[in-house]
């Protein structure tokens, strides 16, 4: 049997530290068996999937230098290798389990749905779908359809008895049937959801092992249910400890940054972040830190791997990333890293057209732009001082504006200024007044180039990174103020839409 794995982010936001992760564990699996190491693009959200979501994960996998052997830009014998572009066959799929009985056409509105949840919460029962539609009879789900009614396919799931199955590393697991909930398989736009798709998939890219984050074991009985209604031999499960902040908590965007452009951005080597990366829950026999993505294929045996949520402590990976600097780069290779990294041609072409004009020596770049090439500039509650503005004013300004940016689907300078100057509007500033606290999160200070543009330039990752620091150098946001500022800023999005004026047809 040839080893096959895989690894299949959803093109929905930011290239995520948690997918190379996953991605990490599963190449050096396939590889140290002599198999090959998939990539799919799990992109049936189609609201929230870009191609430059994408290109992104491309690039930033790549980077590390965790490539695929199959993929949607590489090809290969089982392709499409995007699920938006395996329509067809997800359909057949849903028609052959409809015809055996194993699924079910669902017609329950939204309405229905909530209340269903509401009751089954008072009555402190499992929440999930009750099979109400289960009991119409096969006449009445046709003329239904027929009449032009909308519905859903769900998955007939067992109401009695337990599902028992093996995971690799945590042995056998059991989860009863009650707790399965009659899981929606293809949505009402005939978009298969990730269940299905994620079955179907594995098994004729023909994977053998599946290597996942531990967030899906409660998943596994309705894929297993799946394969058996298939008749299918279902793969190998592993399910990986998550990644944890360093107070224990799953790791997120809100407490760390968990870009890979971020790091890129920053100046993290790719080889570093690899290793730190394979320390995560891992370790070399011989237990040193230090270890490169060969030298980790070599000796890589799953049955090292840690249960405890391993802790992704970035001040560890500075430590790290120095040593790799200090110890592997000497004066000539070290000045080419630094010129790559700083100085890319195409990168400095950005930057220039924006500088050019105000600057009259060329010792005034490094005042102007020095934004560009650093990590975070060096500001503290000082810098925020204003004759208009209040500080809880500030706050509220940075926060609401990174959240509205954290929406953009596509990272562009007219996309940020239409962005920046309707929240502008909406909360009642100038917009001179409004971009102030922008330019010292961003640039250090408010007689930089055009912020909207270094933004742009910057890119996401950084230029949100930077505002969440900000936040928090001004005193970050509670969990309470947190939910009443999100309330605030859904009654100003809603206010803001119902003045946009209307799209022409």
């Amino acid at each position: 049997m040839t080893v096959r794995t895989r690894i299949a982010p959803s093109p929905t936001g930011d290239p995520h530290v948690g997918t190379a992760y996953i991605a990490l564990f599963n190449l050096c699996f396939a590889r140290q068996h002599g198999g090959q190491f998939l990539l799919r693009i799990e992109d049936t959200d189609r609201e929230r999937s870009s191609s430059s979501s994408e290109q992104r994960i491309f690039d930033a996998l790549r980077w590390l230098g965790l490539d695929w052997d199959e993929g949607p830009d590489v090809g290969g014998p089982h392709g499409p290798y995007r699920q938006s572009e395996r329509g067809l066959i997800y359909q057949l799929h849903v028609r052959q389990l409809l015809e055996q009985g194993h699924a079910f056409h669902c017609f329950c509105s939204e309405e229905r749905l909530t209340e269903l949840r509401k009751r089954q919460l008072v009555l402190q029962e499992q929440p999930g779908y009750d099979g109400h539609c289960l009991q119409l009879s096969q006449a009445q789900v046709q003329s239904r359809l027929a009449a032009g009614e909308t519905a859903v396919v769900r998955m007939v799931v067992p109401r009695t008895g337990r599902c028992q199955f093996d995971d690799l590393l945590r042995g056998s697991i059991e989860i009863d049937w009650q707790q399965v909930d009659m899981q929606i398989l293809q949505k009402s736009d005939g978009m298969p959801t990730y269940h299905l798709a994620n079955v179907v998939d594995d098994h004729l890219m023909q994977i053998t092992h599946v290597i996942r984050g531990e967030e899906w074991i409660n998943s596994v009985p309705k894929h297993l249910l799946l394969y058996q209604y298939f008749g299918w031999q279902p793969p190998v499960m592993c399910h990986l400890p998550l990644l944890r902040n360093p107070d224990k908590s799953k790791l997120s965007k809100r407490k760390n940054p968990t870009s890979i452009d971020f790091y890129r951005r920053m100046g993290f080597l790719p080889e570093v972040l690899v290793n730190y990366l394979g320390m995560m829950g891992w370790s070399m026999p011989d237990g040193r830190d230090k270890f490169s993505l060969a030298e980790m294929i070599e000796a890589f045996d799953l049955a090292r791997v840690s249960l405890g949520g391993p802790v992704f402590d970035i001040d560890k990976l500075k430590w790290l990333n120095g040593l790799y600097l200090r110890e592997e780069y000497d004066t000539d290779r070290f000045i080419a890293l630094y010129r790559q990294w700083a100085f890319d041609d195409d990168y400095c072409k950005r930057i220039v057209p924006e500088i050019r004009s105000r600057i009259e020596l060329l010792s005034d770049v490094v005042e102007i732009a020095g934004h560009f090439v650093a990590g975070h500039p060096r500001i503290d509650a000082s810098h925020f001082a204003h004759k208009s503005l209040e500080i809880e004013a500030i706050r509220k300004i940075l926060q609401f504006g990174l959240w509205q940016l954290e929406r953009l689907r596509d990272w562009n300078k007219e996309e940020i200024h239409c962005t920046i100057e309707q929240l502008s509007r909406a909360m009642g500033h100038k917009i001179r007044d409004f971009l102030f606290p922008f330019f010292i999160a961003i640039a250090g200070s408010a007689a930089s180039s055009s912020v909207l543009e270094a933004m742009a330039i910057l890119g996401p990752d950084l230029s949100r990174a930077r505002l969440r620091r900000a936040i928090e150098i001004l005193g970050g946001v509670s969990k309470k103020e947190s939910k009443r500022w999100e309330d605030e800023l859904a009654a100003l999005v809603e206010a803001m839409q119902q003045a946009a004026p209307p799209s022409a047809e």
